[in-house]
């Protein structure tokens, strides 16, 4: 079974729900001096990270995740539990002194988010190597501290590892020389539309310009699906019905899962987004980013329900 080396944040999800609009509460014209508060009555603590979100969902369908990061001294409680799972710690490394990363996400009742972020070990993310780790035949790069991810994306590229550059919540450390950097190396870039145009706006490159340099542009778009730029073709894929909306923290990570199980599996890109599509789907239902789970049986049967065929 193929390995996939997933670069990226391990982290503490502080989860809390404000039981109202944040339109309702902010003043644009006094945005310039915000000084507000929320009250959260709902709070959660939950395990989280883009490496670890990855794993567990790509471990929960089938796949071989190696979540890679660099930890803080509380770490143990979520490695054990991750050992529990049967995921790799191999590419995990502590750094004594420093916390686990820490996320602290607000969710509206219309599932925006307003979420800070303490990056602890994460900023020692470059002490970190893809080399030193074997028999690996797919990565992503995921959002990490920006040394870490420069470091590891050249590093699939002088191994001949194909790789996903995903650059999420890490977007605003990198300029347009940093991206085409990045594309050029990579074998498929995934991003959601907000991330899309900053790309866009950084590099000058459309779509289709950014899709040529690699095997697959794939670009989510919420409740309306995603889209895959692949071979001059621009694939749509429908949003899957969830079964009940709760929490959208983590639907991305799920959705990229999809596509590194897909792509490890080599599924042809509807598929392959199809698949993407239903665990992000699955995961709205449940609140927190590592909550939900379909075992691989019923996940297979899910999907032939949902779109006719199985894979």
């Amino acid at each position: 079974m193929s390995r996939a080396l997933i670069c990226g944040s391990l982290a503490f999800d502080n989860i809390m729900v404000f039981e109202d609009e944040f339109a309702n509460h902010i003043l644009p014209d006094q945005i310039h001096k915000l000084n507000i508060s929320f009250m959260v009555p709902t709070l959660s603590r939950v395990f989280g990270g883009v490496a670890g979100n990855i794993a567990y969902n790509l471990k929960m369908i089938g796949g071989k995740p190696v979540p890679m990061g660099v930890v803080g001294s509380d770490f143990d409680v979520y490695g054990q539990r991750l050992k529990s799972l049967g995921i790799s710690l191999e590419a995990v490394k502590t750094k004594e002194g420093h916390f686990t990363p820490q996320a602290y996400i607000t969710t509206d009742l219309k599932n925006n988010q307003i979420t800070a972020f303490h990056p602890g070990a994460m900023n020692f993310s470059h002490e970190n190597h893809v080399k030193d780790y074997e028999n690996i035949d797919i990565g992503i790069v995921g959002p990490d501290g920006r040394d870490g991810m420069i470091q590891h994306a050249q590093e699939f590229a002088d191994s001949g590892i194909p790789f996903i550059f995903d650059p999420g919540q890490a977007m605003p450390l990198f300029d347009g020389d940093d991206l085409k950097q990045f594309i050029e190396q990579a074998t498929w870039m995934a991003v959601n539309d907000y991330e899309y145009e900053l790309v866009h706006d950084r590099t000058g490159m459309d779509a289709r310009a950014i899709a040529a340099q690699l095997d697959a542009l794939i670009v989510t778009r919420g409740e309306k699906g995603s889209e895959i730029y692949a071979d001059g073709t621009m694939y749509h894929i429908p949003v899957v019905k969830a079964n009940k909306v709760v929490d959208p923290t983590g639907c991305g990570d799920a959705y990229r899962a999809g596509l590194l199980y897909g792509l490890t599996n080599e599924l042809d890109y509807q598929t392959t987004g199809r698949i993407a599509s239903l665990l992000g789907s699955i995961k709205i239902a449940s609140a927190g980013t590592q909550n939900h789970y379909i075992s691989k049986k019923d996940f297979r049967q899910r999907f032939n329900e949902e779109f006719g065929y199985n894979f």
